[in-house]
């Protein structure tokens, strides 16, 4: 079996950022089985549908070296996916994030967020991240403006539609 060894782990304070396995697909598959949680994510899909895109995300890492890492917690409780994502046909690659259901408002999804964000500036060396949401997706809307994005224009993505995109301060203008 071939193995991803080059893509780190990342840490925060309460998190583990990993490489999914198979175990998490069930999480996936449900994640994306419910229209009201996955449709500013691409979804609903069925389970065949939500498979491929699970290892879609593999192959993402195998390729460009990074996606969506799995967040676990320190109980081991794995409460949602954040990363780097830019698939062919992408304006750029953007910051992305979801939570499995009964683990929003606990800070996770904003706490992963800027660990995968400082991954990107310090680690990779890229400029300004942006996130792409669809309209009407308030709850990613705030942590983005949260963060300190900022609404920089709209975007007809070419499998999604039109979305917004919020541009996340730079390194610099982080550190100012």
């Amino acid at each position: 079996m071939t193995r991803l060894t080059n893509i780190p782990t990342l840490t925060t304070d309460r998190l583990t950022l990993r490489l999914p396995t198979e175990a998490d697909f069930d999480l996936v598959a449900d994640f994306f089985a419910s229209k009201e949680r996955s449709w500013g994510f691409g979804g609903p899909l069925d389970r065949t549908g939500a498979w491929r895109w699970f290892a879609s995300n593999l192959g993402h890492f195998a390729l460009k070296g990074h996606g969506f890492w799995f967040l676990e917690t320190a109980a081991g409780d794995t409460v949602g996916m954040v990363g780097l994502w830019g698939p062919e046909g992408w304006n750029e690659t953007e910051l992305g994030w979801v939570m499995f259901e009964g683990s929003e408002g606990k800070g996770y999804a904003r706490e992963a967020a800027i660990a995968v964000r400082e991954y990107a500036y310090d680690t990779l060396g890229w400029g300004a991240l942006c996130s792409n949401i669809f309209p009407g997706n308030d709850r990613s809307v705030a942590l983005a403006e949260r963060m300190g994005a900022t609404l920089e224009s709209n975007w007809d993505s070419p499998t999604h539609g039109t979305e917004m995109v919020y541009r996340h301060p730079s390194k610099q203008e982080l550190q100012v």
